[in-house]
């Protein structure tokens, strides 16, 4: 299923298990069975609906929201063998373990809030009527380094663009990890019709502007004194890049 595809289901059952396993990013099928109070045989008939229409998908016992984003993908870079992928559920605490590594040098406020919301929330993707979020990660024998995230609002005036955030943790970089996260992010954001992505950092992240600006992304707007770090007023870079 592509992102910002419409959510007809054509029975209130099927709406009430999607709805659930999107909120739950991985569901145990006589769980979401018991908690939604369907009977077995109704329950089995919604599930094979949902997975022929290309909503549901399962895998290693649980029930998956079906997002179409590709395959893993691996790469060397001197003596370093890294992997990029789409991220899993399974991924949520890596994820947050490697944005919270980062936020720590206070230069990403952004990501930062990203993280407290999918730590919150326990969910990873989001595929819904108001919002749609998608993660890549980049890995290093199964543990994650480094993400790209998209964010995008289900609103017929926002539904061009997407929020991105990437980061790689200090020690992994210099691999061309962020490169290739970024290109990764930016191919699915252009496969699924957004025309442009933006993001926003404080002015004192030079190497995160400077990176942008390596792969073609301007700056927008600036304003003046945003953000407070460490008891000082900063600016917010306003940044983008035009995908079509």
């Amino acid at each position: 299923m592509e992102i910002g595809e419409s959510l007809e289901f054509g029975h209130e059952d099927r709406k009430r298990i999607y709805e659930y396993v999107e909120r739950h990013g991985a569901a145990d099928p006589d769980e979401t069975r018991d908690h939604l109070g369907i009977d077995p045989s109704g329950f089995r008939h919604h599930i094979a609906i949902l997975k022929r229409d290309g909503r549901l998908e399962e895998e290693d016992g649980k029930l998956r929201v079906t997002i179409d984003a590709g395959a893993e993908e691996e790469y060397v870079s001197e003596d370093l063998e890294f992997h990029i992928r789409p991220a899993r559920q399974e991924d949520l605490s890596g994820i947050v373990g490697a944005i919270r590594q980062v936020a720590e040098e206070r230069t990403y406020i952004v990501a930062e809030s990203v993280a407290d919301e999918i730590d919150h929330e326990e969910a990873l993707l989001r595929q819904n009527e108001l919002e749609s979020r998608m993660f890549f990660v980049a890995t290093v024998e199964e543990e994650v380094v480094g993400w790209v995230h998209l964010y995008a609002p289900e609103l017929d005036k926002l539904s061009h663009t997407a929020e991105l955030t990437v980061g790689v943790l200090e020690g992994y970089r210099g691999h061309g990890i962020g490169s290739h996260l970024l290109s990764r992010g930016l191919e699915w954001a252009g496969t699924n019709g957004y025309e442009k992505v933006y993001q926003s950092v404080p002015s004192t992240n030079v190497e995160a502007i400077a990176f942008l600006e390596a792969h073609d992304w301007e700056t927008e707007a600036v304003r003046e004194d945003h953000y407070k770090l460490d008891g000082h007023y900063v600016d917010e870079v306003m940044m983008a890049v035009e995908l079509r």
